[in-house]
């Protein structure tokens, strides 16, 4: 049964050679929900689809020591999900950097003198970028500052209360930093977006419906949302949370956000859909470097150079043997979704929830990771091949090699793995 392609794919942006997207959304299951299916044939390497976010935020803490943001996606087949990585201040919109690549490898490696080579590949132009009048955000661009106050930036612009504790967004953020410590997985602000957007829209329901198309849980797994996001210490925090959105944002036509169950139905909401977005000039500044045409002592040169500054990047459903995988390329919001095989009319498009080394663990290990971060229990090809093999971690695994005499070297290789 598919979704509606009206409104799901409706933040898509175009592709080039693709008249149409080449997917739809369909109903999986009650435990997986949603999923992405293909409606035509899509070659390895094509790009399958590219989005625009619902709403994006910069995380709390990121915020002020500039590094990166978070996103809703609109397509509601589950949860996109990728590491914390360490990034610069960016676009209070777009979440794009602001700060230029040799900047950004100054602060990296604590060296104020650092000088890259190349300058003219580094794409960001802080001639363009624009702040808000009223309260000094940071755009990159007018465009962003003018679909930001467009969508909701109107709503949560303090103005000239920008540094006032007392201020309701401030006393809601402050109160969301006291009890969600780095590294951040969830931002009160996607929440505070969201209802901004409806706040703001002509047309109301039409958000509403998009935002209410996300995975529901259980309010048995919403309460293990909380807890993972706040911890054992603050997991009782949510009240207070709720009562200062409440004061700051309340709004009729989500009145139902509001109350206790609606408020923790939201939060898990965000905790469960939210999508960590990389945005780094130096990494497009590496990637315009790999592209240069150079003599082999150059190149050679330019690659050692690379590798002391370069910082690697570590997003449909998930699967241990995914034929999709997610990036952002264009240093902003638009999320590329890229075949990593050739798909079939009506596969599922599956990404992977688990970094390399993760996905080469034992299968108990990924289901206990899937587990205990994602709240399923994985049944692709690969954990069904494994069904019947030992219900063991891969730490017991490791410890009765090192029983059996492993040898030192790879003793080492199987702690770098687990590292």
């Amino acid at each position: 049964m598919a979704a509606s392609m009206c409104d799901v794919f409706s933040f898509c942006v175009g592709v080039a050679g693709r008249a149409r997207v080449a997917v739809e959304v369909r109903f999986v299951s009650s435990a997986k929900g949603k999923g992405l299916f293909a409606t035509q044939p899509i070659q390895k390497g094509e790009t399958i689809f590219i989005e625009r976010p619902l709403v994006a935020a910069q995380f709390l803490w990121n915020a002020l020591y500039r590094y990166r943001g978070e996103h809703i996606s609109p397509t509601p087949e589950g949860c996109w999900a990728q590491q914390p990585l360490r990034m610069e201040e960016t676009c209070d919109h777009c979440l794009r950097a602001l700060e230029k690549a040799e900047e950004n490898a100054q602060r990296l490696t604590g060296k104020p003198g650092q000088v890259l080579p190349h300058p003219e590949l580094c794409t960001v132009r802080k001639d363009l970028h624009q702040n808000c009048p009223h309260c000094q955000v940071t755009y990159c661009s007018t465009e962003c500052l003018l679909a930001a106050a467009e969508q909701y930036h109107r709503v949560l612009c303090p103005g000239p209360s920008q540094d006032d504790p007392l201020h309701p967004l401030n006393k809601l953020q402050e109160a969301w930093r006291s009890v969600h410590y780095p590294p951040e997985t969830a931002s009160i602000m996607l929440m505070a977006r969201m209802v901004a957007t409806v706040k703001q829209a002509k047309d109301k329901d039409r958000w509403i419906r998009l935002f209410s198309q996300f995975c529901n849980k259980t309010a048995n797994e919403e309460e293990e949302i909380v807890h993972k996001l706040l911890g054992d210490k603050f997991k009782g925090q949510l009240e207070l949370l709720r009562r200062l959105f409440t004061e700051a944002l309340y709004e009729e036509a989500l009145s139902q956000w509001f109350t206790p169950d609606g408020f923790r139905s939201l939060f898990a909401l965000v905790g469960t859909n939210g999508q960590g977005i990389g945005t780094s000039s130096l990494s497009q500044w590496v990637h315009a470097c790999d592209a240069l045409e150079l003599k082999p002592q150059d190149r050679e040169q330019l690659d050692a150079f690379i590798d002391q500054l370069y910082k690697d990047i570590e997003t449909g459903n998930h699967s241990c043997v995914p034929n999709a995988e997610t990036s952002f390329p264009e240093n902003n919001f638009l999320l590329h979704v890229t075949a990593l095989e050739d798909i079939k009319p009506g596969e599922e498009i599956c990404i992977s929830y688990l970094d390399c080394c993760q996905r080469e663990r034992s299968r108990h290990s990924r289901h206990k990771i899937l587990r205990e971060n994602y709240l399923f229990v994985c049944s692709c090809p690969k954990c069904l091949a494994e069904a019947d093999e030992p219900n063991m971690t891969s730490e017991e695994e490791d410890d009765e090699e090192d029983e059996e005499g492993e040898p030192e070297d790879a003793e080492l290789g199987d702690e770098m793995t687990d590292v």
